[in-house]
């Protein structure tokens, strides 16, 4: 027997693998973080990529828009903001000329206590922040987007700044193949019509994780950023423990793909052959908090898992499915048809949760091993139920066959597996 010790919420569980089954453990190769964080994005800021430095493009009585990241996103923007500040100031810019705007796509408004977490009371007590609203009467058109027709309505405070920044953490994203750099003006800072629109492209089969070429969704975001006129950005790459690896600063294209690059080296796996079952987990909390954060283990699980195998997942979820839309459109929709039709037609963050489980449940059938109720699981979201990661494997056993080959991915939210050679 092989043991495989998986993260499942702030515990371990551990799967026991017959040895002639298991074909292995898929993790990234992480790297450590920097010793300080703070040195390493003043290094970014003093050599920018494909652009001039910040104090270079600023001129002390400009007007400065920073755009950070609001709750829902990992970057560490009070590690990031001081520098940036630091650097305009230097250049003569004052701090009431200075607004940070919270990127809340079609998210809530940032609370205070958020705003104080994201940022520090030092930084807010400085500068004036403004949450995005993306249904706001005052947007700003600032064009089309050429290929996919897009209409680009921005926040007032950003569309009228003389120099825009934008900040964020660069990782894979579902749809748009990577988060960070032009991410946040669209979704980040812009309408909920322009959002809508862009969001709807994800039924493109370039739209998915870890791909930028021919993704009409990636694609749209980098043309909205131009329309926006984005004049720098500062993106960090960090790892799973939180800790920044490495800053990328400048240009607003030029600077992301840097970054995209290291986020493949840490957590792009190639694979060289497909198994019949896949048992994953998200990599615990907070990956594991819901079954909507969890499903990202899934989606990279299905890269690996032959057609009519098995995948488990085994993530806690103690809060449920954790997004209303995704249980709604699950109950409303009986077909992946019909979510399809709705994505076209009225796109609602959430739905693309409904939309991606239908999807996968026509490949593979998924076990779920959680604290979730197994009413929602079964009758709800459609997935099988067992009580241990041990029993959902035998019973995987029992439906593919005893011979069946076992991939394990204890970090399955942050790993991308990529099936190279032959077929399946």
């Amino acid at each position: 027997m092989v043991d495989v010790w998986l993260p499942y919420g702030k515990t371990e569980v551990c799967v026991r693998v017959p040895t002639r089954n298991f074909l292995g453990s898929i993790e990234p190769k992480e790297k450590e973080g920097v010793p300080d964080a703070v040195l390493e994005i003043k290094r970014a800021l003093n050599e920018p990529i494909g652009s001039k430095r910040l104090d270079e493009i600023v001129k002390p009585e400009d007007k400065v828009a920073i755009v950070v990241d609001d709750a829902t996103r990992p970057a560490p923007s009070h590690l990031m903001v001081p520098p940036l500040l630091e650097e305009l100031n230097n250049a003569g810019v004052k701090d009431e000329n200075i607004t940070i705007i919270f990127a809340c796509g079609t998210h809530k408004a940032v609370t205070h206590e958020e705003a104080v977490k994201l940022l520090g009371e030092a930084v807010l007590n400085r500068v004036k922040t403004v949450s995005h609203d993306c249904k706001a009467s005052n947007l700003v058109y600032v064009g089309e987007t050429r290929k996919h027709g897009t209409k680009v309505y921005l926040n007032h405070v950003f569309a009228e700044a003389d120099v825009k920044i934008l900040t964020g953490d660069i990782g894979f994203h579902y749809y748009a193949g990577y988060g960070g750099g032009r991410k946040s003006v669209l979704p980040g800072v812009s309408g909920e019509e322009t959002i809508k629109h862009n969001h709807a492209m994800l039924l493109h089969p370039n739209a998915k994780t870890g791909v930028l070429d021919g993704n009409p969704v990636h694609e749209d975001m980098v043309e909205a950023a131009r329309l926006a006129k984005v004049d720098f950005i500062l993106n960090v790459v960090i790892n799973s423990e939180k800790e920044v690896v490495k800053a990328f600063a400048g240009d607003v294209e030029q600077a992301f793909y840097e970054g995209v690059k290291l986020v493949d080296e840490m957590y792009r796996i190639p694979v060289d052959r497909k198994a019949d079952i896949v048992v994953v987990s998200p990599g615990g909390y907070p990956a594991d908090v819901n079954l909507f954060q969890a499903y990202k283990g899934v989606d990279n699980a299905l890269e690996i898992v032959k057609r009519g195998g098995v995948i488990i997942l085994v993530a806690e979820c103690p809060e449920g499915h954790g997004n209303q839309v995704f249980y709604d459109w699950m109950v409303k929709f009986k077909d992946l048809k019909a979510v399809q039709r709705e994505i076209k037609r009225n796109f609602v963050l959430g739905g693309h949760k409904a939309y991606y489980l239908m999807k996968a449940l026509r490949k593979a059938q998924i076990f779920l091993v959680s604290a979730m109720p197994d009413y929602y699981a079964t009758n709800i979201f459609k997935l099988k139920t067992a009580r241990a990661v041990n029993d959902a494997l035998n019973e995987a056993f029992s439906i593919v066959g005893k011979n069946a080959k076992v991939w394990v991915m204890p970090y399955g939210n942050f790993t991308l597996p990529e099936f190279k050679t032959g077929e399946e």
